[in-house]
């Protein structure tokens, strides 16, 4: 099982007021963040280079050191000096570029895993299609896409109101959306289910990985 390697949470850089980060040192709640990132985590396979994109404060890049040679990374509004001065100094390189996963600056066939963590939700479901075509152009063959989502449900927008957050400014496709779509743009594929903790909620955060 992997272990979230989180640095103290004072280290992060580039964060701003919506970033999700000071919720994984919370308790009870916190171990439920760290586990939908250790479930992703736990799909990747290594290899040469990996791409995640929607990166944020760079908290899965610690893991992924351990098994890829290159860590690349793609944001729409990360402060990419910040993040690499937090990371670089430890001993972790980084390739980080501004874009988004519609329209990726990144040649055919280049990464062996390309990482979408709480992502793919925030797309409308008509942009899902483009989304996986864009992540299947980049990744080798035979390499894998893996992503994790939240499950749309009365708990979940409970949980989000919580938090000070209305879930319907920032999910416009449910997890069912991009199961689907998934399947249909990759031959091979499976979804993870994670239950809530404790389980009275059922299925809180799903994990799919799919192989180009």
């Amino acid at each position: 099982m992997v272990k979230l390697k989180l640095l103290p949470a004072k280290q992060y850089k580039g964060v701003n007021d919506l970033d999700p980060i000071k919720y994984y040192y919370w308790p009870i709640f916190g171990g439920m963040y760290r586990r939908r990132v250790e479930l992703a985590l736990e799909q990747c396979t290594g290899g040469e280079k990996v791409l995640e994109v929607g990166f944020g404060t760079g908290l899965a890049f610690p893991n992924l050191h351990d098994h890829y040679k290159e860590i690349h990374g793609l944001d729409l509004t990360a402060d990419i000096e910040a993040v690499k001065s937090v990371f670089e100094p430890i001993g972790i390189p980084l390739f980080l570029k501004k874009g988004d996963v519609l329209n990726m600056p990144y040649e055919d066939n280049y990464f062996d895993t390309v990482l979408l963590i709480s992502i793919l939700e925030h797309l409308k479901p008509k942009e899902l299609e483009q989304a996986y075509t864009e992540v299947r152009r980049v990744l080798k063959p035979g390499g894998q896409m893996v992503y994790g989502t939240p499950v749309e449900k009365p708990f979940m927008v409970f949980m989000f109101r919580l938090l000070g957050h209305n879930i319907r400014d920032e999910h416009f496709s449910t997890e069912k959306e991009i199961a689907t779509a998934a399947y249909q743009a990759f031959s091979n594929g499976k979804v993870i289910e994670m239950k809530s903790t404790p389980p009275i909620a059922g299925t809180v955060y799903t994990v799919g990985n799919f192989i180009k």
